[in-house]
């Protein structure tokens, strides 16, 4: 006996399919937005590390506190790309590959920030420090920041290319920043016991190599959430090859 096909059912069938074929896109397209907002993001905190660095070299007030002024801009970004993040996860509850991302773009966002913090904080010493008259200490940070920088762009770049090796060398650099910082930390507090008249400025110098170190820690942070983006792996408590 044949069976009878119900014909009725059809229009239903392709009426679910264009609505779950448009939900995907329209998913598709806040995960491309999150993605490009996050892009936009590391370029800003990237200048703006160029330039506090900058005014350390150069003792420039002026430039620390237009740094100091436009802190807003970063924090403002930040909020927004986590409410994106937050709302994509509620709306379309995504698993995988692409809740993976989600994760790791969210704690990336974080550090972006607090990166950003300590370029204000770098900014904030070098404002003190410049309304002072020349001294005769002066420690040059330019190695420390130069590394902090290239560690940040590495790590930005492995996130753009999904590059593990990229992002694992990154996580080697740090141990490099932290001994420069500790060199720092002895030759100015040698400096103090000579010229104990100078303690606040040589106090702001000293903060600025735990400001640098701290931002170097955050760029860390970013190269393991990209480690974890491609390979699912937690290596932030895990032991690496250091060669």
């Amino acid at each position: 006996m044949l069976k009878t096909i119900n014909f009725d059912c059809i229009p239903n069938i392709i009426q679910d399919d264009d609505m779950e074929q448009s939900i995907r896109k329209h998913f598709s397209r806040e995960m491309a937005n999150i993605k490009k907002q996050i892009l936009s993001l590391s370029a800003m905190v990237e200048e703006r590390v160029r330039l506090a660095l900058q005014a350390v070299e150069t003792n420039d007030g002026e430039l620390a506190q237009s740094i100091i002024k436009t802190d807003y801009e970063i924090d403002e970004m930040e909020v927004e790309i986590e409410e994106e993040c937050l709302k994509v996860l509620a709306l379309h509850q995504p698993v995988a590959v692409d809740l993976r991302f989600l994760i790791a773009v969210i704690k990336i966002n974080n550090d972006l920030e607090r990166i950003g913090d300590q370029a204000v904080n770098i900014a904030e010493r070098v404002e003190v420090t410049s309304k002072r008259e020349l001294q005769d200490f002066f420690y040059d940070y330019t190695a420390m920041g130069e590394k902090a920088q290239r560690m940040l762009k590495m790590s930005l770049d492995a996130l753009v290319n999904m590059d593990y090796d990229q992002a694992l060398e990154v996580v080697k650099m740090d141990d490099s920043v932290d001994q420069i910082k500790s060199d720092a930390y002895d030759r100015i507090k040698n400096a103090m016991g000579k010229h104990p008249d100078k303690i606040g400025y040589l106090i702001n110098l000293l903060l600025v190599s735990r400001h640098i170190e701290r931002l170097a820690d955050h760029t860390t942070n970013i190269a393991e959430e990209v480690i974890y983006l491609i390979e699912g792996e937690i290596i932030r408590h895990a032991p690496y090859d250091q060669d």
